[in-house]
C-alpha cells in the first residue's frame, strides 16, 4: 500500500517504462537541435541500478507516479518512483545531517546494507526477547516480511544521495521496531509523519495528508489528538533514524536502547 514501506512490486515497469519513453520523446522534440541526429546524454551510471533520467523526464515521472499513487494506494513502485523524483533536496539535507554526525559519517563511509546476505535473521530469533534484534526478527516474521523486498533506488542521480535513499527505506522496519507503531493505515500515517518531520521527503508529506483519507473517522480524530502530536514531539527530541547504526545495536535490550535514543513507543500503538 501507498503507505506501508516501500517493497518491490513485480509490475513496476509496465507502469514506469512508458511515463520514461513519453519524457524522453518531449525531451528530445523540444532539446535537440533540428540538425542534429544524436542522442541526448543525460547522466552516465552511476550505481549498477540506475536510469539516467533528465529533467522533463523527471517532471513526467512524478506526475505519473503521484497521480498513480493516489489512485491505487497499493502501487508502492509509485511511491519510489514519486520519491526519488521528488527528494532531491531532501536527500541533500539528510546527507548533510549525516555527514555532521560521526556515526552518520562512518555509516556514508561503509555503506551498510540490510539483507538477508548481511544480516542473520536466524541469530536474531535465537536472542533473548527483550532485545532489539529479537524483536525486530519478529516484526519481520509476524508480517511475513523479508528484508530483500526493498527495491533498488534508480532515478537519483547521485550515488551517494542514492545511497541515502536506498538506507532510508532499508531502516523503515527497524523504525517501526523501535517506535512500535503497526503496520496498519492508521500506524503508517504516524509513521510517515515521524518521517516526514524528521526528513522533509515530499513522499512522506504526500502519504502524511492524503493517507488519513483511508481511516474511519475515529481513527481520524485519534491520529489528530494522539498520533500527529506523538510524531512531532518524538521527532524533535529522538536522535535523526538515519544516524543510527542499527546492525550494531542488535543484542541491547529494547527499552534502553529506545531510552538512549530518545524514543517512546506510544501507548495509542499497543491496543
Amino acid at each position: 500500500m501507498m503507505l506501508s514501506s516501500i517493497r518491490t512490486h513485480s509490475v513496476c515497469g509496465r507502469w514506469i517504462s512508458p511515463l520514461i519513453r513519453q519524457a524522453r520523446s518531449i525531451h528530445s522534440t523540444q532539446c535537440r537541435p533540428a540538425s542534429s541526429s544524436e542522442p541526448i546524454d543525460v547522466h552516465p551510471l552511476l550505481y549498477p541500478s540506475h536510469i539516467p533520467t533528465s529533467c522533463p523526464e523527471k517532471a513526467i515521472l512524478a506526475a505519473g507516479s503521484a497521480a498513480m499513487a493516489l489512485y491505487d494506494p497499493s502501487r508502492d513502485d509509485m511511491v519510489a518512483a514519486l520519491g526519488e523524483t521528488t527528494g532531491v533536496p531532501a536527500l541533500q539535507a539528510m546527507h548533510r545531517r549525516m555527514r555532521c554526525d560521526p556515526v552518520g559519517q562512518e555509516i556514508l563511509r561503509l555503506r551498510p546494507t540490510v539483507s538477508t546476505e548481511t544480516v542473520d535473521m536466524e541469530r536474531l530469533r535465537q536472542l533473548p526477547a527483550d532485545t532489539f534484534g529479537y524483536a525486530y526478527a519478529h516484526f519481520m516474521d509476524s508480517h511475513g516480511y523479508s528484508p530483500n523486498e526493498r527495491p533498488p533506488v534508480k532515478y537519483v542521480d547521485d550515488a551517494e544521495l542514492a545511497y541515502v535513499m536506498q538506507r532510508y527505506r532499508q531502516v523503515h522496519d527497524f523504525l517501526h521496531t523501535l517506535t512500535g507503531l503497526p503496520t496498519s493505515v492508521f500506524g503508517e500515517v504516524v509513521a510517515k509523519w515521524y518521517e516526514l518531520l524528521q526528513t522533509g521527503l515530499p513522499m512522506c508529506a504526500l502519504s502524511s495528508f492524503f493517507g488519513p483519507l483511508q481511516l474511519s473517522l475515529s481513527e481520524q480524530v485519534l491520529l489528530l489528538r494522539r498520533g500527529v502530536p506523538w510524531a512531532i514531539q518524538t521527532s524533535t527530541e529522538a536522535q535523526f533514524f538515519m544516524n543510527i547504526y542499527y546492525e550494531r545495536h542488535f543484542d541491547e535490550q529494547l527499552d534502553s536502547l529506545r531510552t538512549r535514543l530518545r524514543i517512546t513507543a506510544p501507548e495509542f500503538a499497543r491496543k
